[in-house]
């Protein structure tokens, strides 16, 4: 009798867990690519401010962030303004020297910047698993950035 008890309550903890596991898999799954809510509330607050200030229109060019250094090696990237509004993002230089950095900067590099384009900002969330990357994006982007409006403000 006791056998039978314990057996069905081990089972009925096991299909617990199984639920648990795929809703969070599930949840996992809708915020993990590029969060597209995150992207939109960020496009949502650089439109506010933009039409409280005309900083955030970019003066057309091409604008070298500078080199960030991060743990696992320096991240630079060059932006392209066109029409006032950022319109690409290359990576110059990223953490490439283990095969791991190169696994984890060849899905987070693409996220980052569809992002970033989304937003018109460097104000993105970082990529799970990249952080180091992700914040040494931000900070040679907002370089760029603080360029591309320190041109627009002095024309």
């Amino acid at each position: 009798m006791y056998r039978r008890i314990v057996t069905l309550l081990l089972s009925l903890a096991i299909a617990l867990a199984m639920v648990i596991d795929a809703y969070l898999l599930f949840f996992k799954k809708q915020t993990s690519p590029t969060t597209n809510s995150t992207a939109a509330s960020s496009h949502t607050t650089n439109s506010a401010s933009s039409s409280t200030s005309t900083s955030s229109k970019f003066k057309d060019g091409t604008y070298t962030g500078k080199s960030v250094e991060t743990e696992h090696g320096p991240v630079q990237l060059q932006m392209t303004v066109a029409g006032g509004k950022i319109s690409k993002i290359n990576v110059v230089v990223f953490p490439n020297g283990e095969q791991r950095s190169e696994r984890i900067n060849a899905q987070a590099l693409p996220i980052l910047q569809k992002e970033a384009l989304a937003a018109q900002s460097a104000k993105i969330q970082q990529v799970s698993g990249a952080t180091e990357t992700s914040d040494g994006f931000k900070d040679s982007l907002q370089n760029a950035i603080n360029q591309a409006q320190e041109s627009e403000t002095s024309s």
